[in-house]
């Protein structure tokens, strides 16, 4: 963990530097999965098997942002390469625009945006790399009182995914961390709130869109470890 020493105490620009001079000496990147807002697509442009996207931020969202920094878009951790006030411009590979939905974004998009988090942020949700696992599809959604239950489906032959999702455990879905509230075979069921609703594009969803689905790195590595002691000891997992 890095430590604030009496020197940086004080000081948190000098605290903020060393610590993101760290990040980025190590190669972390970090999102908290609370979606700061929505943004706008305002171009899409095709360069060859890659993409460039413009996005349109709330006004003074983007302050200090710098070339080479990143954002999470719908979860998928971009870096900026120019930057217009509040209008952001980003490319993206083609691997990601097949593995994800960045790909199937144009003019007038609606997206989830996230901010890579700094030192003194709160996370308030889980600790989220920005790299995608797979794209789940909205199966069903339901109103329930106050919230809305929101049902996902997951390829039948996706056992990869599926090894990591249980009942009550974290995923970051189009960027956001969410809780599983209820779970099948093929599918994953979360509960959103009125605000989750308001601040982000949950609310709307329609069936059959898909959305980005981040694995808690947590879950992950501890599903990996147990799978790999149990097999050293002669034990395989269905």
């Amino acid at each position: 963990m890095f430590n604030s020493s009496p020197i940086t105490q004080n000081r948190p620009e000098i605290h903020n530097f060393l610590f993101e001079s760290l990040l980025n000496l190590l190669g972390v990147i970090m999102f908290t999965g609370i979606v700061q807002g929505m943004a706008q697509v305002l171009e899409s442009q095709t360069n060859g098997r890659n993409k460039r996207l413009k996005i349109q931020f709330p006004e003074a969202s983007m302050t200090e942002q710098k070339l080479g920094a990143s954002v999470a878009i719908n979860g998928v951790c971009l870096t900026v390469v120019e930057v217009d006030q509040d209008r952001v411009s980003f490319d993206v590979i083609d691997t990601t625009l097949l593995l994800t939905n960045i790909g199937l974004l144009s003019q007038g998009s609606i997206v989830n945006y996230e901010r890579a988090a700094r030192m003194g942020d709160e996370v308030g949700g889980h600790v989220m790399s920005g790299h995608i696992m797979t794209c789940i599809l909205v199966s069903d959604i339901r109103q329930q009182e106050e919230s809305v239950h929101i049902r996902f489906s997951l390829e039948s032959n996706d056992l990869v995914t599926r090894r990591y999702l249980f009942d009550k455990g974290y995923i970051g879905l189009n960027g956001a961390s969410l809780t599983i509230c209820d779970i099948g075979d093929d599918w994953i069921e979360v509960s959103l709130i009125p605000e989750t609703l308001k601040v982000t594009t949950f609310g709307e969803l329609a069936l059959g869109d898909k959305v980005n689905l981040e694995i808690d790195s947590h879950t992950q590595a501890t599903v990996d470890t147990v799978e790999r002691v149990l097999k050293q000891r002669g034990i395989v997992l269905p």
